[in-house]
């Protein structure tokens, strides 16, 4: 079987980034697919003879791939052309993606290549076939159905579908980025978010034992999600025991400072684990407002002790289109699972913290010697 395989973004760069970027989508592809690949003037085309369902399944998980098309081949000859539509019909009507008896039809038809007649007229004669064969009647402004004409060259592809996929940029060839995730429903996504913009991605477990229990759990779970979206680049996962950190936050801080010295404190051990990764970002779940750490002038007291750079995918984004995306990509039902959340959140938290006041806060508690004792116990986890 042949499909064509198309990209958005990759296309404007330049030829020699663009090589690149294809064959990495091509290496990624090949992690999960065997088959050969034709790359002719922008157009990846598959050759596998892999199940149908198994390529579906896998292209629709592959960053980099806008839609791709199951495709039939002939010679581009009239009379080869009108066979091999009159070959699928019957396929098409079957699998009710079109009903001449109710649905109108066009024919689309793109040309690569020098011939002795016009895209329009090959539209026309395509169609005309149709018609003596199913009796359906013309739209071209609104059909129904869509059956699509290529012709480039010497070979004809017609096929019936555009399958819509992820988008994106291939997951490795943006370097890697330095993830923290929770048990919740926010930094899955943020990571996923990642992978599409083609990051590789490590996870970061801020494990709050005593005060959260069973987060562990939930997160390894969806690491193996987000895995399935990473192919060709290994997604990384550690641990790291923050009870201790966050037990000294509470015990020697104002109360209502508690989730604000946590967040900053998080930052900056995965500052400290993402230069070992190699990482050239941080990444988390905020968005605007949605808890006490995440006001604006939460968020500028909590990474102001972070001299990398932090990105936020979810920053513009209220929960339920959040929880669209976790439900699409299967982390939503894992992040819901029942763990108890938090004991360690105050009743009344800070909500518009003073910069210079955390300050002298950070520099009471010895936040930075605490920080790097903690990271003495960051821990890789096995997928």
């Amino acid at each position: 079987m042949k499909y064509f395989i198309r990209y958005g973004e990759i296309g404007v760069k330049s030829p020699k980034i663009r090589r690149k970027f294809e064959n990495k989508l091509i290496s990624n592809i090949q992690c999960e697919l065997e088959g050969t690949f034709e790359n002719d003037q922008g157009r990846i085309t598959l050759i596998t003879d892999e199940k149908d369902e198994k390529v579906r399944d896998v292209l629709g998980r592959v960053f980099g791939i806008v839609s791709y098309s199951p495709i039939k081949e002939t010679e581009t000859d009239k009379d080869k052309i009108a066979e091999l539509i009159n070959q699928i019909l019957p396929e098409i009507i079957e699998s009710e993606k079109f009903n001449p008896e109710k649905d109108t039809f066009a024919v689309r038809c793109r040309r690569v290549g020098k011939h002795d007649f016009s895209s329009q007229e090959m539209a026309a004669y395509a169609g005309s076939v149709v018609i003596s064969a199913t009796d359906a009647k013309v739209n071209l402004s609104n059909p129904d159905f869509t059956l699509y004409v290529e012709v480039r060259g010497e070979k004809t592809y017609i096929y019936y579908e555009k399958i819509k996929c992820l988008g994106g940029l291939p997951v490795g060839s943006q370097g890697r980025v330095l993830c923290l995730i929770s048990g919740g429903i926010d930094s899955p996504v943020a990571a996923f978010q990642m992978l599409k913009r083609g990051c590789s991605i490590t996870l970061l477990h801020c494990d709050n034992y005593p005060f959260t229990d069973g987060s562990v759990e939930k997160v390894l779970k969806n690491a193996d999600n987000l895995r399935k979206y990473s192919l060709g680049e290994e997604v990384k996962v550690y641990s790291v025991k923050f009870g201790q950190y966050l037990e000294h936050a509470q015990q020697n801080a104002p109360p209502r400072m508690t989730c604000i010295l946590c967040k900053s404190g998080m930052y900056q051990l995965a500052s400290i684990l993402a230069r070992k990764e190699k990482a050239n970002a941080i990444v988390d779940g905020s968005s605007i407002g949605q808890v006490a750490s995440q006001t604006l002038n939460n968020i500028e007291v909590t990474r102001y002790h972070c001299r990398m750079p932090i990105f936020s995918p979810l920053i513009s984004m209220d929960k339920i289109e959040i929880e669209e995306i976790a439900k699409k990509i299967g982390t939503y039902e894992v992040s819901i699972i029942p763990d108890g959340g938090c004991s360690a959140v105050p009743k009344y938290p800070e909500t518009h913290a003073d910069l210079d006041l955390f300050k002298n806060v950070v520099d009471e508690i010895n936040q930075k010697e605490v920080l790097e004792e903690t990271a003495n116990s960051f821990t890789r986890i096995d997928l």
